[in-house]
């Protein structure tokens, strides 16, 4: 079995278990007769850098269990001709959060952003900040309630727009502080 292949095994057990596998429970899921095996193979994990240990000696998931396969390009229009396929991967924390200390994900309720490609369901990737520039796609508090929309600014003005006829702009009575700008959308089918 590669490195590859026992990271998959890896992987798949710290996402159905939430925890990493104890040294027995890698002798039954490699198939191996001993502990001093898992021991072993545990540091070509660590020296390859799959996994890392805490310091207490626990095994630890490194940044490598989001990594998913990158294959390439796929037309949405015409089909065109296979070509070589050139495998890499892409670490999905990595591409969707840049600052993971000021990064959150909401769940999206409600359809007024549907003409941005964001439904009801979704999940936005949100990272706090207090500023927006116009055209950007904010979380904010306005007049006291939380709503996601494009922030608007033109001279001194500023309000919120929506991305479905069906709504009409907001503009802040009172106030309106921007607590995060929208970075990305994940939705599953």
């Amino acid at each position: 079995m590669t490195l590859s292949e026992y990271k998959n095994k890896l992987s798949n057990f710290y996402s159905s278990s939430n925890r990493m596998p104890t040294y027995t429970e890698m002798m039954k899921i490699f198939g191996f007769k001993s502990k001093n095996a898992v021991a072993r193979l545990v540091e070509k994990l660590v020296d390859a850098g799959i996994v890392d240990k805490d310091p207490l000696g626990r095994l630890v998931p490194t940044d490598s269990f989001s990594d998913v396969p990158l294959l390439g390009l796929v037309k949405a229009g015409f089909p065109s001709p296979s070509e070589d396929v050139l495998e890499t991967t892409i670490n999905l924390n990595n591409f969707l959060i840049q600052k993971k200390e000021k990064t959150y994900i909401l769940e999206v309720d409600g359809d007024s952003m549907i003409d941005a490609h964001i439904a009801d369901g979704d999940m936005v990737v949100a990272e706090r900040t207090e500023t927006a520039r116009d055209g950007e796609i904010v979380i904010a508090e306005v007049d006291g309630e939380f709503t996601m929309k494009y922030f608007r600014k033109l001279g001194g003005k500023v309000w919120l727009e929506p991305a479905n006829k069906d709504f009409h702009n907001i503009y802040p009575e009172n106030d309106l502080k921007i607590c995060a700008i929208v970075r990305g959308v994940i939705r599953k089918y």
